[in-house]
């Protein structure tokens, strides 16, 4: 078997086999996943709770509901990234229910922190977005979701990323740009719905 085909093969089953070895306690493991996917994360909980410091804490509580439900989990699909994107919607939408809790019960009742142009319909638009480009980040190839992951969620420079999967940097660049043509027609599409 040539490297670059053991490379791909690894790059196919890498979310399948940390997520069955951090079920197992392996912390290692799940320090993968959470360096694969804490960009993803941190952005769509960005995009629905609005502030930084939020966001990052819906990012961690997402990544320690993981951790705890590791064990049960049957991965669909070879991509741990949208049972984590499901996990951060659900932990979003907690911590706007308590922001909302917690100015309720406020002296003054305002909170300079909550944006003022988060409606519970834009909530549910970038929810929505956010399922569809988990979604649609999904049905790519192996290689494709693995570009995706190293050069839009890790920052990785073309040439790295070609180095680490074992590709020239043409193929990265030409692959990543497809995917993002990709992304944003499913955004285009969804947001048109």
């Amino acid at each position: 078997m040539r490297d670059t085909e053991r490379k791909q093969d690894a790059v196919q089953t890498s979310d399948q086999r940390w997520v069955a070895q951090a079920a197992a306690g392996d912390e290692s493991a799940f320090r993968e996943l959470y360096r694969s996917y804490v960009r993803p994360v941190y952005w769509i909980a960005h995009g629905i709770v609005g502030a930084p410091a939020d966001a990052e804490d819906v990012t961690q509580e997402t990544f320690v509901t993981a951790w705890r439900k590791l064990p049960g989990l049957e991965l669909q699909g070879e991509s741990a990234l949208p049972w984590l994107a499901t996990i951060c919607r659900f932990q979003a939408a907690n911590r706007l229910r308590q922001r909302r809790r917690d100015q309720a019960h406020t002296a003054d009742g305002v909170d300079e922190t909550l944006p003022a142009t988060v409606s519970v319909e834009e909530q549910v638009i970038t929810a929505a977005l956010a399922d569809r480009i988990a979604e649609e980040v999904g049905t790519l190839g192996e290689l494709d979701r693995e570009i995706f992951r190293l050069c839009a969620a890790e920052g990785y420079a073309y040439q790295a990323a070609a180095e680490q999967l074992g590709v020239s940097h043409a193929i990265v660049r030409n692959r990543l740009s497809r995917v993002r043509t990709q992304l944003r027609g499913a955004v285009k599409e969804a947001s048109d719905a």
